[in-house]
């Protein structure tokens, strides 16, 4: 009967004792010998003189849109903090597709940081966006892959499986 049990838990265990997704930070995600670059966060343009209308602003060049990545990365089970970039919004306001950037405003109000700080993200679920100004956390697999977009140029993807807001540990 022990032996038994002890077979049932040892072809269970795997899935119960999955390895929880590992926490990475965006520094990890640059080469240890990529040359340094200072993030823009200066403002494109002056926002007093705009009005309401953003989209009338003028495109700015990427920083990096060909910068290193971590190959080592590739296929990772990860679980990364970000604020999101709307790509596709559906008409119940949930994106399913997006980039996660590092700082808020990034591809919007200030240059895009270079591609190995952008991760392009789907989901299948997606996440309603009140808020722009709030981060998040965002779990999946992660994937060193190239991807294109109107507003940057991403070194990762990601699939994501859960997406939720970051609150800071107490």
């Amino acid at each position: 009967m022990k032996a038994a049990l002890l077979c049932l838990l040892l072809l269970v265990s795997p899935t119960l004792w999955a390895a929880a997704p590992r926490e990475l930070t965006w520094a990890e995600m640059i080469p240890p010998d990529a040359p340094k670059v200072a993030p823009q966060m200066a403002p494109l343009h002056d926002l007093s003189k705009m009005g309401s209308d953003m989209e009338s602003a003028p495109a700015v060049k990427q920083q990096e849109p060909d910068a290193p990545v971590v190959k080592a990365l590739d296929g990772q089970n990860v679980k990364m903090p970000g604020f999101i970039v709307p790509l596709e919004v559906s008409d119940e306001g949930r994106t399913t597709d997006f980039l996660l950037v590092p700082y808020y405003g990034a591809c919007i109000h200030v240059p895009p940081p270079p591609s190995n700080q952008i991760v392009h993200v789907t989901s299948q679920v997606g996440v309603k966006l009140d808020d722009l100004y709030q981060a998040f956390w965002v779990e999946g697999t992660l994937r060193v892959k190239p991807s294109s977009s109107e507003l940057a140029d991403a070194g990762y993807q990601l699939e994501a499986d859960k997406i939720y807001i970051y609150e800071l540990p107490e």
